[in-house]
């Protein structure tokens, strides 16, 4: 019989080589991540994690999962990947902390139509960077090279983050009339929002290579400023006691995503006085014409994160989150009535 020269899975456009080399390229960042509780990691077909070995007695596990939208776009437009994958870790565990959990560990799935080594290795750089620093182990993930899904150069990007609590230390709980909202200051645009701060660039006629009217930096390399990261302050207050509730301020805005964490017939007063508007915002609602209405459903305007916490605790929190490094402005109260009434201005 005569052998056929046939076809390769390289032939179809899928390198299995290079996804083992990204593999052992990324190995060192993922150690980096390591904490208790990890057993096995990269390269099996699952990880193992040992809650006892975590320090946990009776814990409640507890699972988020995100992905960054479409301020992938700006990082593949400009090349600028380095720090995209701290936004995919934040967008999950930032919400796991809203329900009192730590974060434990993480696995990231990333999707091409052609893998580029170099540039898959700075992404998933930037999740070990953002895991490290939240203190969840990224302990597996997958990376899908799939010719004919994707156009040239363009990729996605979704991740899972599973954290525990010990049985009874949920959140929210106890938040009653006269709780104080702390909020704590975002790092900017965040990753949410960005169909329409695409859309507001496009009517600017800027490029984001351009010198942001805003601030001193490129119009996307400004864009890109990766979602702050909350998890180790948060829990100290949580810890600290006198934390009823936390809401992650993400797509909704302020307007929406603090009832989320409000009993049934429970709103909040919030005096738009108590914060200056951050210029990136100011410069978006400028150029787009927006409502402040608009502008506080959409994007969180300068707040990341807020805290439902009892009056006694207000002052004695604050210190303690401005000590970790947050900049905490006291928004207003816990009120009866539904919904967020405002007061006050930010434009």
């Amino acid at each position: 019989m005569t052998k056929k020269n046939g076809l390769t899975y390289a032939d179809a456009g899928v390198d299995i080589d290079a996804g083992n080399a990204l593999v052992e390229r990324i190995k060192p960042a993922a150690k980096r991540t390591a904490r208790p509780g990890v057993m096995a990691g990269l390269g099996g077909f699952g990880a193992l994690f040992d809650l006892k070995g975590a320090g946990y007695s009776d814990p409640v596990l507890v699972a988020a999962t995100d992905g960054v939208g479409t301020k992938l776009r700006i990082a593949i437009d400009t090349g600028n990947v380095d720090t995209i994958g701290i936004d995919l870790v934040a967008m999950c565990v930032n919400d796991l902390v809203c329900q009192g959990a730590e974060p434990l560990f993480f696995l990231d799935y990333f999707a091409t139509g052609k893998l580029e080594l170099d540039e898959a290795t700075r992404i998933i750089e930037g999740i070990a960077a953002g895991c490290e620093a939240s203190g969840c182990a990224l302990i597996g993930g997958e990376t899908a090279e799939m010719p004919g899904m994707y156009h040239e150069g363009d990729f996605d990007l979704a991740g899972f983050a599973v954290g525990a609590m010990e049985r009874g230390a949920e959140l929210p709980a106890g938040v009653r009339e006269g709780d104080v909202l702390l909020g704590l200051a975002s790092d900017g645009v965040h990753s949410n929002g960005y169909s329409l701060v695409r859309r507001i660039v496009d009517t600017s006629g800027l490029a984001w290579a351009d010198n942001a009217p805003f601030t001193d930096a490129t119009l996307g390399a400004a864009l890109l400023a990766p979602t702050r990261l909350y998890v180790k302050q948060a829990l100290t207050a949580v810890r600290a006691g006198g934390v009823h509730a936390l809401a992650h301020i993400t797509g909704g805005g302020l307007t929406e995503n603090l009832p989320r964490v409000l009993p049934d017939s429970m709103g909040a007063q919030i005096d738009l006085g108590a914060w200056d508007l951050p210029p990136v915002f100011g410069w978006l609602a400028e150029t787009g014409g927006m409502a402040e209405a608009e502008l506080l459903k959409t994007f969180n305007a300068g707040i990341g994160m807020v805290l439902a916490v009892d009056q006694s605790k207000a002052d004695t929190l604050t210190k303690l989150l401005t000590d970790e490094g947050e900049t905490v402005h006291r928004l207003g109260t816990v009120t009866q009535g539904e919904g967020v009434t405002y007061t006050g201005t930010l434009l």
